[in-house]
């Protein structure tokens, strides 16, 4: 039975310990606040550390680490856990810099350890239906997409880290990451991006922007765009992606990327809506939990089956771009 250690006690910490406590046991966790860690600590029988130094000293026969603490800080609890010669997997974002990206890549090829990243949407079965058909040729040729993500944060959400510049990063990097994930695992790498950002209705509790635009040219020659916000009023609104192709015109959505409201095609698609909910953080709602999915495969991936589990450069061309897409907009 694999070990495991958590990083980070807070919100997602949660989906972590439940998926352990199935695929393994998990022995330690750390938070450098001592309320949290010890009332994590107590409800799954681990022993808790107030730093990921002194876990990782006191705990040399964990297998694997889970990396749950905020995102400006995931580079160095990842590095630091590779170095240990623990396998790691890391929540979203991958860190907050292609720099820090590549410090990982480098570390973790150095240590022959495995990096793991959580990646959620594409065990979205609408998702994985449509990659499936554009990689298939389905679809022809893909001409254009929208890609749109308007949630609700309030005011109250952005308490300690959340809302800084560091760690936090900014609305794409905490809310959105999973959904550029899936724009780049559809359409592929981004060629130009221009467009526009601003603070709306936040202005007293974040450092960054709370709404954006941006126009996207694809390396394909594909043209989208992307547009999100967290001012959506009282709930989250939606997560949709519109595809206009050569043989189908279709659009996935609703509040959590689980509907099929429309498509047309030239053949039959196989579009199955997941029957996963959203992740409850009792005060609001992320996206759609899929931990259960990426703990299986980790364990496989590690017992040297065939799954392929996203790694460090799938995590690197997230940040790339959304680097890209901030430098894009500033000021603007």
């Amino acid at each position: 039975m694999k070990k495991f250690a958590v990083v980070g006690c807070g919100r997602i910490a949660k989906r972590h310990a439940e998926n352990i406590a199935r695929v393994g046991s998990l022995v330690a966790v750390c938070d450098i606040v001592p309320e949290k860690r010890d009332a994590f600590a107590n409800v799954y029988g681990a022993k808790g550390y107030d730093s990921i130094d002194s876990l990782l000293a006191g705990e040399p026969d964990v297998d694997i680490v889970a990396v749950c603490t905020p995102n400006g800080l995931h580079a160095e609890h990842t590095i630091k856990s590779l170095q240990a010669g623990k396998h790691v997997l890391c929540e979203k974002p991958l860190c907050l810099t292609s720099a820090a990206a590549w410090q990982i890549i480098e570390t973790e090829k150095f240590c022959r350890r495995r990096l793991f990243v959580v990646k959620s949407s594409r065990y979205n079965p609408l998702l994985q239906g449509l990659e499936k058909a554009i990689k298939d040729g389905q679809l022809g040729k893909v001409y254009s997409f929208q890609v749109s993500c308007l949630w609700n944060r309030p005011e109250s959400y952005y308490t300690d880290w959340r809302g800084k510049l560091f760690p936090d990063g900014g609305t794409l990097y905490t809310q959105f990451s999973h959904y550029i994930d899936a724009m780049l695992w559809l359409f592929g790498e981004v060629s130009e991006v221009k467009g526009f950002q601003q603070n709306a209705a936040h202005r007293h509790s974040i450092e960054f922007e709370d709404t954006g635009t941006v126009a996207l040219k694809m390396q394909s020659s594909a043209l989208g765009t992307l547009n999100w916000s967290v001012n959506a009023f009282q709930k989250n609104h939606e997560i949709a992606f519109t595809l206009l192709a050569e043989k189908a015109t279709i659009r996935i959505g609703g509040e959590y990327l689980n509907e099929v409201q429309y498509c047309v095609s030239e053949s039959p698609l196989a579009l199955t809506p997941s029957g996963n909910g959203a992740n409850d953080y009792s005060t609001y709602n992320g996206s759609l939990t899929h931990h259960r999915e990426v703990y299986d495969q980790l364990v496989q991936a590690l017992d040297g089956g065939n799954q392929a589990m996203i790694g460090a450069f799938e995590g690197l061309k997230t940040v790339e771009t959304i680097e890209r897409i901030y430098k894009a907009i500033a000021d603007k």
